[in-house]
């Protein structure tokens, strides 16, 4: 028995290990943006400078690269019309003119040796312009023996990291159509064997915004529950990805829209506890775009723009008041770009690239709002080596030194191209998606 409990934790320390060293997922091996383990990132760079390759891409998406290994994955579809070189204005946020690519989704495999295109295997059928968005926007995510990647149009689909095929479902043929106004942008939570998904929306349907669980490895439902809320209009939908709370030896599932946060089960997806004042004057146009963090023992609910709430885990029932440990509401707070923590302090950029450093546990301010590279930021802010990155959707890169001073290290510009892509931090080395290429940066 003795032996049998030496085993196990063996090997979740080197599986904790493993992750550590990769960048698996949306949000990184914590899900929180933070890169612990990689070291000696450069603060500057250039497309003649500090690049260790770049390969091109069929075509744009906000999908985010993930890493394990010597593989590098990410989802796209395939090239579609050259973008038009005389956008209509009327188009208003419409990416440059550009199509939303072509109707054939992708899931793409290369060398994070040298960016050699390894693989690339068929998802689904279908694309469309969701505003910022296409049908390729859900991230994917990988354990470093399977890859898993998800779809607009609902397809769910397992590789091997060799990119053969284990199973696929879809999720609007087993639950109904999805009812979100700008796509489908959620990505999938990997979590002890688990695919977790959530799918918030109201907008366009009467159907119950639910999260789901699959069986990592074959695709059977483990269980689906319906997530009820009082948003109207336009505020039940949601574009976050669930994260994952640890409190006390218990876990849950955290996810937010709908103008609340709950925590679930994972083992049944059942609701443990719910927190409102996400949308305090119940507005009818408060779909959330970036997502839950949890980092040092407390859980942050961005909401659109403001309010920025931070709850204590644990609890049942209605948690609002009595987990809530701070309330922001300055005008600072993002919209799109999911902040980071690394528990001690909160780095936050909104979508005009102010960015704000808060204490975790208060909520007061110890830096900003400050500017960082003119244009508009999609892309969340990703802390690594010391530094905090923002990447802006001119493909300028930000980078910040981490604590308690504001201090630009560097302003770092590449092809310019239209960037909606989160970076990826993994042994040393940062990976840019822009609408062109995938760029592999490291210190020469």
């Amino acid at each position: 028995m003795h032996t049998t409990r030496l085993l196990a934790a063996f090997v979740l320390f080197v599986t904790s290990s493993a992750i550590a060293d990769n960048w698996p997922q949306w949000r990184g091996p914590a899900g929180n943006g933070v890169a612990d383990r990689s070291a000696d990132l450069p603060a500057e760079w250039s497309l003649g400078t500090n690049i260790a390759w770049k390969t091109e891409l069929p075509a744009w998406s906000g999908s985010t690269p993930v890493v394990w290994g010597n593989r590098v994955f990410l989802s796209s579809p395939t090239a579609g019309q050259p973008a038009d070189p005389d956008p209509d204005p009327a188009e208003g946020r419409r990416p440059r003119g550009r199509d939303p690519g072509g109707q054939t989704l992708l899931l793409l495999a290369f060398n994070t040796a040298d960016g050699t295109e390894l693989w690339r295997r068929e998802l689904a059928e279908g694309n469309a312009l969701h505003l910022k968005g296409n049908n390729a926007s859900p991230s994917p995510v990988t354990d470093g023996v399977h890859v898993w990647a998800v779809t607009g149009v609902g397809s769910v689909s397992a590789f091997t990291v060799a990119g053969d095929p284990v199973w696929q479902a879809n999720l609007q043929e087993t639950y109904g159509s999805f009812g979100h106004q700008w796509g489908y942008g959620s990505s999938p939570l990997l979590y002890e064997g688990k695919l977790i998904l959530q799918v918030l929306h109201g907008m366009h349907t009467d159907d119950p915004s639910y999260i789901v669980a699959f069986d990592a490895a074959n695709g059977d439902v483990l269980w689906k529950q319906d997530r009820i809320t009082d948003a109207i209009r336009e505020s039940p939908d949601a574009y976050t990805t669930p994260a994952v709370v640890t409190h006390e030896g218990v876990t849950h599932i955290v996810v937010t829209g709908g103008d609340v946060v709950t925590g679930h089960d994972p083992e049944t997806g059942g609701e443990v506890w719910r927190a409102n004042g996400l949308n305090p004057n119940n507005e009818g146009n408060y779909r959330i775009v970036a997502s839950p963090v949890v980092a040092g023992g407390f859980i942050f609910a961005p909401t659109r723009k403001t309010p920025l709430l931070a709850f204590r885990p644990g609890g049942s029932g209605d948690i609002s008041e009595s987990h809530l440990v701070w309330k922001r509401a300055e005008g600072a707070e993002p919209d799109v770009p999911t902040p980071v923590s690394d528990g001690r302090y909160f780095y936050m950029v909104n979508d005009k690239g102010l960015a704000t450093c808060l204490d975790a546990a208060t909520g007061a301010v110890v830096w900003g709002p400050e500017r960082t590279a003119q244009g508009v930021v999609s892309a969340s802010p990703v802390l690594a080596d010391g530094k905090l990155f923002i990447l802006n959707e001119n493909a300028v890169t930000s980078v910040l030194k981490a604590g308690p001073q504001f201090e630009p290290l560097g302003t770092n510009e590449l092809d310019g191209t239209y960037t909606l892509s989160s970076m990826a931090v993994a042994n040393n080395r940062l990976y840019i998606r822009t609408s062109t290429h995938l760029y592999c940066i490291k210190k020469e």
